[in-house]
């Protein structure tokens, strides 16, 4: 309503103040228009601040959860790309609802109130403002049309140049050696082409239509303008109504203005929505489950079948075995045949499609998932670090680690020392991946933290593929030191030398357990003919 203050004082000062030429009036007139312009000033101001405190409510309230989506969708899909999309779906909606766009939205019902004001004034000028409503709404519906295609297109080359990024910094020292790095520049050049082509479309219909609507509401203005003149001369209304019309109609069609010109900015925000609301519905929020005794017992996997994330291909096929506590197997096979796929499984990393995976009885999915972790230890054969210290590395960057279990889980992997020589020690920042060490440190160090907090079972995907002699005898003993303390062991390996501490064998082969019982027996099966070839097996015995 304090909208209308500019056009009301316009009324008054041309049919009040310029008649009776009383200064008072205009005075009063002046205090008060300053007085509601400065309530309108206020709450503009408010209004501002209560969408930026919206905006930044939204994302404080469910950017946990996006951030858990982000960090179980690679789980669940391929496409590793996705999962930054959510996190730029979150900042589009936080930043649109923290901008101008809402406030256009909030202003539009109040458009009839003034048509209807313009029609109090005299009908043919609401005619003038209902004709251009009417005008200005259709540019609102077309540029909705027309947008959407462009802005979706947009965000799909968007996530396909960031996917290029992404892969290519990680391999960037694959890139310099091998001479790849211009065919990789080319091809973001042309995914980065498709996404700068979409985004100009998308821009040029917004900007086109919104200078449209502008020019549109200008002359609409001045139209009104030449009627109220045209009222006046033939005495059908005051002179005042000329100004307070025009400017009244220029009030009420500017929120569509402002719509058209933030169209783009809202149906990004509308898709970013709707991208996390399927986000959200294909990942629902863990339960956090009852709270379980820490496993002691026993390892069973009862005939578990695996499928790969966003594959219906089964690459684990009924695997059974089980487990005591104090024992440890080592998985063989040939490549390929679904080794790194049961680990996976057997940590709760992959879902199992047939069968479970219990520990003491429990299925994996029983457990909380934080409990569960403090009961599992895995070292995957990609060995990834976080940028941070050694010691938080090791800690799984627990706050409330003692320094003590740090250490006893560094000595435990045999790396104590090793962490000792490093510039700071325990404090030595390792950077993004773990750049700052080489590629069995990282490995020794991913052991360790893998064994913090003494882990029921602990899964290891080829422990020793960078280690050399002093590394695999630091494993050999990490792995008797599992065992003598009542934990089980699962080592994934090809090199003989990770199965000499291990009392059991597992035998897979395309995706299907061939054999499995003491290491002994199996190898000795393994010399047969038509069996498991031996270098899968080696000097194990």
């Amino acid at each position: 309503m304090l909208m209308l203050s500019g056009s009301l004082f316009m009324l008054q000062v041309y049919d009040r103040v310029l008649p009776s030429r009383s200064v008072p009036t205009l005075v009063a007139l002046i205090i008060l228009v300053a007085v509601l312009y400065a309530f309108q000033g206020i709450l503009e101001a408010v209004r501002a601040r209560v969408l930026t405190r919206i905006g930044a409510g939204i994302e404080e309230t469910i950017s946990s959860r996006v951030f858990g989506c982000v960090v179980r969708l690679p789980l669940r899909t391929r496409d590793r790309g996705e999962g930054l999309q959510a996190l730029r779906d979150l900042d589009q909606v936080s930043g649109f609802l923290s901008g101008p766009g809402p406030a256009a939205l909030f202003d539009l019902p109040w458009m009839p109130l003034y048509v209807v004001i313009c029609f109090l004034f005299h009908p043919w000028i609401g005619v003038a403002a209902l004709i251009g409503a009417l005008l200005l709404v259709s540019l609102t519906v077309l540029t909705d049309r027309l947008v959407r295609g462009p802005t979706k297109a947009m965000s799909r080359f968007s996530t396909s140049r960031s996917a290029i990024a992404q892969s290519s910094t990680r391999n960037a020292e694959v890139l310099a050696a091998m001479g790849m790095g211009e065919r990789l520049a080319s091809r973001w050049s042309r995914a980065n082409a498709d996404f700068r082509e979409a985004q100009e479309r998308a821009s040029d219909l917004t900007s086109g239509l919104g200078a449209v609507s502008r020019i549109l509401r200008m002359m609409l203005q001045s139209m009104v303008l030449a009627l109220g003149a045209y009222l006046v001369i033939h005495q059908q209304a005051t002179p005042g109504i000329i100004i307070a019309s025009s400017i009244l109609t220029s009030r009420a069609l500017a929120p569509i203005e402002l719509v058209i010109a933030h169209w783009k900015g809202f149906l990004n925000a509308r898709q970013s929505w709707r991208r996390l609301d399927d986000l959200f519905a294909a990942l629902p929020a863990l339960e956090s489950g009852m709270e379980l005794p820490a496993p002691t017992g026993e390892l069973s996997v009862e005939s578990i079948s695996v499928v790969a994330p966003g594959d219906r291909r089964l690459v684990v096929q009924d695997v059974e075995f089980s487990l005591r506590a104090g024992s440890g197997v080592g998985v063989i096979g040939p490549s390929g045949s679904g080794k790194s796929s049961l680990a996976r499984a057997l940590v709760g990393v992959w879902p199992v499609m047939r069968g479970k995976v219990r520990l003491d009885g429990a299925a994996l999915e029983q457990w909380p998932a934080r409990s569960l972790g403090r009961h599992i230890g895995y070292l995957p054969q990609d060995v990834e670090l976080f940028a941070g210290t050694v010691g938080q590395n090791i800690a799984r960057f627990d706050d409330d680690a003692v320094p003590a279990t740090i250490i006893a889980a560094a000595r435990a992997a045999g790396v104590h020392e090793m962490i000792l020589r490093l510039p700071e020690g325990y404090r030595t920042e390792i950077g993004e991946s773990g750049a700052a060490l080489s590629a069995g440190q990282r490995q020794r160090v991913a052991l360790a933290r893998a064994l913090f907090g003494d882990p029921f079972l602990v899964v290891l995907d080829e422990p020793n593929s960078n280690l050399d002699a002093a590394g695999d005898q630091a494993l050999k003993q990490a792995i008797e030191g599992i065992k003598a303390r009542g934990g089980i062991v699962i080592v994934v390996a090809h090199r003989p030398s990770a199965l000499a501490a291990l009392d059991h064998l597992l035998v897979l082969g395309g995706g299907r357990q061939q054999a499995f019982g003491p290491k002994s027996e199996i190898a000795r099966q393994a010399l047969q003919p038509a069996a498991v070839p031996l270098h899968a097996v080696g000097t194990a015995g």
